[in-house]
């Protein structure tokens, strides 16, 4: 097996080139451009992305942004994370689980926070394999076509 590289995202090509993995974790994007687009709006605001490349193709993404709130204190926040079907359950996860804790570490941060969906059995397993845990659920409200 090739080895695996884990570094960030910072070019629009290598941006345009994380679309389709992202896809698999989002499938309600539209095209390349577009989410090249979100993703640098959502990088004045903090985000970035963190790539797993193996043998020159990117395989596996993090998406996260480092908060500060008075639930946590200083967190990252883990908003994606992602590895294409192909290499599912070959260790590329947990290396980006590993990079993402220690640049928690690294900018001091207190907690390292993320959200699942609550019928996502397998991540939920993958998630305390790594030690995190289960503090509470995540509400939402539509706010799409409120006219109130």
């Amino acid at each position: 097996m090739t080895p695996i590289r884990i570094s960030h995202i910072d070019s629009e090509q290598d941006c345009l080139a994380c679309f389709d993995v992202m896809r698999e974790l989002r499938p309600h994007l539209t095209g390349a451009q577009a989410f090249a687009e979100q993703v640098g709006r959502q990088a004045g605001q903090g985000y970035r992305l963190l790539a797993a490349w193996q043998d020159e193709q990117i395989t596996a993404l993090a998406g996260y942004r480092l908060q500060e709130n008075l639930l946590y204190g200083r967190f990252l926040y883990v908003d994606d994370l992602v590895a294409t079907a192909r290499v599912r359950s070959q260790g590329q996860g947990r290396d980006l689980m590993a990079a993402l804790r220690r640049e928690a570490m690294r900018q001091e941060c207190a907690y390292l926070v993320l959200d699942t969906g609550l019928a996502n059995a397998l991540a939920q397993r993958f998630y305390f394999r790594r030690g995190l845990l289960s503090k509470g659920l995540h509400f939402t409200l539509s706010l799409q076509g409120d006219k109130s």
